[in-house]
């Protein structure tokens, strides 16, 4: 017998050592040569041509490419409010030729949609945020109510009265209006659109009192006086609005509401492959010619690491998740 390694079962064990390092090495040299490779990076987006997600991918992918020195090319996937797209991702080979950018609906849909066959949490491995985007509460000029506090107060000595409305059952702009609702105690009635149109024609014909809408869509019709600009959804005030108070002046915990876009990979991702391309976008997002687009759309671009993004989607699908559950909203 022996106790050092030595016989025919040290030799098997050294033997396996060998070749699983072996075989380690020879990955990761096929993965250094793959990163430089000429195979194409399909930039998924789960939601329609023209968003604003479809303007991040578009305006990212000529320069990642650059950085990369491999083709960048970007596809829309849209339905159910981006699961299909975001599915296709999730179900790819982790090895880096398909990504996916997208917005913060991703981890409010395993809420909304209990029978979903994935968790983003899980199933997805963050990269970096893209940008952020404001959440501008307005009210149709045509009622009295002229301030965030006046809207508070009316909806409490008149509850169900006012009613909001939302591009949708699950999006962003419902369920904002559903935090506020749920953290001032106050009942307003809600009123689901097919889309942000025809929700902002009714609210300046004054079919419908009150909204969230995003601030680059609110703010023409702010300066024409069409609609009152009552509350901004970030922690603080905006530069295009800065007598505009945030959400947080009403003192009833975290209100920031703020729309969050990021790039993310299948689960599974090599770090290294990860790490590259959250360096690259941080440099393409410095550009001052990138701020200048996402401006154009209410997005600031917004770098992070790939652990600060994770814990931002876990304690965000906590948040959200919570809500839809207590005040029972359901997109099915």
């Amino acid at each position: 017998m022996t106790s050092n390694g030595s016989g025919r079962g040290g030799l098997v064990r050294r033997r396996s050592v060998l070749i699983g390092g072996a075989a380690l090495s020879i990955g990761s040299l096929g993965w250094a040569a793959d990163q430089d490779s000429q195979t194409p990076i399909r930039l998924v987006v789960p939601f329609t041509p023209g968003t604003g997600i479809d303007l991040i991918a578009r305006l990212v992918a000529p320069p990642l490419s650059e950085r990369l020195k491999r083709p960048v090319f970007t596809e829309n996937k849209p339905g159910a409010s981006g699961n299909i797209g975001t599915q296709e991702v999730i179900r790819a080979t982790p090895d880096g030729t398909t990504l996916l950018v997208t917005v913060n609906t991703l981890v409010m849909n395993p809420a909304l949609y209990p029978k979903l066959a994935f968790n983003p949490v899980h199933d997805l491995a963050p990269i970096t945020l893209t940008s952020r985007g404001q959440l501008l509460l307005v009210a149709g000029a045509q009622k009295k109510i002229d301030s965030l506090n006046g809207l508070v107060s009316y909806a409490k000595s008149h509850p169900g009265e006012l009613n909001y409305g939302s591009p949708g059952a699950g999006t962003p702009h419902h369920l904002a209006m559903e935090l506020l609702k749920s953290r001032a105690k106050i009942s307003l009635t809600h009123v689901s659109y097919r889309g942000t149109a025809p929700a902002v024609t009714d609210l300046l014909g004054g079919q419908i009192d009150v909204m969230f809408l995003p601030i680059h869509v609110a703010l023409q019709h702010v300066k024409a006086g069409k609609l009152r600009a009552l509350a901004i959804s970030s922690d603080k005030p905006s530069n295009l609005l800065p007598d505009v108070p945030p959400l947080r002046t009403l003192n009833l915990g975290d209100l920031n509401v703020d729309m969050w876009y990021g790039l993310l990979a299948p689960a599974g991702t090599p770090p290294a492959f990860i790490n590259r391309v959250n360096e690259e976008l941080k440099a393409i997002l410095a550009q001052p010619s990138v701020a200048s687009a996402f401006e154009t759309q209410g997005m600031t671009p917004e770098h992070s690491t790939p652990q600060a993004f994770q814990k931002i989607m876990e304690a965000d699908a906590k948040r959200w998740g919570d809500l839809i559950r207590e005040q029972g909203i359901t997109a099915e």
